[in-house]
């Protein structure tokens, strides 16, 4: 005969984790024997050995972890001997900020606000049968809808190839761990955001925004609204500014405002591209700008514009103060050339336009490195600044009073003693003049569609086209991004 032979010391604690498993999700193991010791003689888990089971990738039933939407933060959040994180104030406290998310341009289904708030609600239940269970699932539930918020406020909840991503939350397991042990969740989530001015400013506005009452023939538009300032809100996240003092060009809204801290010392109205030629966006630092500049014709203005002029009438460079190199810098009389055997692809010569009151720079051009050979610079058609919609350009932006502009960085930069020469000086003068600033001054160039005013929201025109695919995104982003 066969006697009954016992699990060993290595397999008892297996079992106990599949029987744990089995309890707290409410799902039978076959891995675990109707006859064994552990499942006869196992007491009712604790809410941690629940939450250790339901975080199990490794047993063999369906693991809660795989439906978390922050996985590993979760996990660094419990660590290996996990224990329930949340008291009932904590977790009422931080269930009502989850319920505010459309105040940050997020939404609670993204967060399950409805489904925890039920779990909570159940364990207000007189019966104990399933109360570890229970509890573990609101524990771990709320916490991960938590750090995945404080993530979504961090960096946004979509990626674009066209801004840089912001930098990686450092440690929010650590950070929702010290706001818990101090009572201060609420404060620790917040503090995940963005803290420059401008996203500061549209998310106070769209909280104020929200506090008024919808009226009810405008249900539409006024989720439409919402919709804007949450997908720039998103823009924000994914293109935070760390400089506390900078220049700030907003393409839709055509202006250009100098920021210090939380004020604006100075505005000025811009021409941007127009939208087959659009002005990018880009973050930099003004290193210089040039007095009296030369202007250098891009080679696409050049075939596309300049070229049909010249086989009509070759004079129109010298009425119009171009001069003609060739490809060694020689310079040339554009009478001599054929222009009608001279096609685009075959265009070997440079066109320059010397300092004037004619140069498409104007008087002035503010440099700083970037990829797109664009600059910042006066012009000449002033009265353009007077529209109301200034996407004009090749892509360079145009810039009103911007000897002004000038005479501010020379201040800020210690050197207000350095004249600066007259318009009628700047047209006159034979050379450009580089004017070198020891301090740089920040320029990021971003495209927002709805900004914070006197703490009402803006909305912008979408010269571009850019808000309809993100807002589909982030029409259709699942709670389980």
């Amino acid at each position: 005969m066969f006697g009954f032979r016992s699990p060993s010391a290595a397999v008892l604690p297996a079992l106990g984790l599949l029987l744990a498993l089995s309890q707290c999700t409410g799902e039978q193991s076959s891995s675990v024997p109707e006859s064994s010791p552990s499942r006869a003689t196992a007491q009712p888990p604790s809410v941690g050995a629940c939450i250790l089971a339901l975080l199990d990738t490794t047993a063999g039933a369906p693991s809660a972890s795989r439906q978390l939407q922050n996985r590993s933060a979760v996990r660094a959040l419990y660590g290996a001997k996990p224990t329930p994180l949340w008291s009932a104030a904590d977790a009422t406290a931080v269930l009502a900020l989850l319920a505010q998310a459309p105040a940050y341009g997020l939404r609670p289904e993204y967060y399950h606000v409805a489904e925890l708030r039920g779990r909570r609600d159940s364990l207000q239940q007189r019966s104990t049968a399933g109360q570890a269970a229970r509890q573990a699932r609101f524990d771990l539930g709320l916490s991960d809808a938590v750090l995945t918020f404080m993530r979504d406020l961090h960096r946004g909840r979509l990626t674009s190839s066209a801004a840089p991503a912001a930098p990686a939350l450092p440690a929010p397991a650590d950070t929702l761990r010290r706001g818990l042990a101090a009572h201060r969740v609420t404060a620790a989530v917040l503090a995940c955001q963005p803290n420059h001015r401008p996203y500061r400013q549209l998310q106070a506005a769209l909280a104020r925004w929200l506090r008024q009452p919808v009226p009810p023939d405008s249900a539409a538009a006024y989720q439409a609204r919402w919709a804007l300032a949450a997908l720039n809100l998103e823009r924000w996240r994914q293109a935070p500014i760390a400089d506390s003092e900078y220049m700030l060009i907003n393409l839709p809204a055509f202006e250009l405002q100098v920021v210090r801290h939380d004020s604006v010392l100075r505005r000025h109205r811009v021409i941007v591209g127009k939208p087959e030629t659009p002005s990018p966006t880009l973050s930099s630092r003004i290193t210089h700008f040039t007095l009296a500049p030369d202007w250098h014709v891009p080679h696409s203005i050049a075939t596309r514009e300049i070229l049909p002029r010249l086989r009509t009438n070759p004079g129109y460079l010298a009425r119009n103060n171009y001069a003609l190199y060739d490809s060694r810098g020689q310079l040339l009389d554009p009478v001599q050339i054929n222009w009608e055997q001279v096609t685009p692809a075959r265009f070997a010569y440079t066109i320059r336009q010397s300092a004037g009151c004619d140069n498409a720079l104007g008087n002035i051009v503010f440099r700083f490195p970037n990829p797109y050979a664009v600059y910042l610079h006066d012009t000449p058609a002033r009265q353009a600044f007077a529209q109301p919609r200034r996407a004009l350009s090749h892509g360079c932006i145009r810039l009103q009073q911007p000897m002004e502009l000038a005479a501010y960085l020379l201040r800020r930069d210690g050197q207000q003693t350095q004249p600066l020469p007259s318009e009628e000086a700047c047209a006159r003068q034979p050379r450009p003049q580089d004017v070198r600033l020891r301090r740089p001054m920040p320029l990021h160039v971003g495209y927002f569609t709805c900004s914070a005013e006197q703490g009402q929201l803006r909305f912008h025109p979408d010269i571009y086209r850019r808000d309809e695919q993100p807002l589909r995104r982030l029409a259709s982003a699942s709670p389980g991004l």
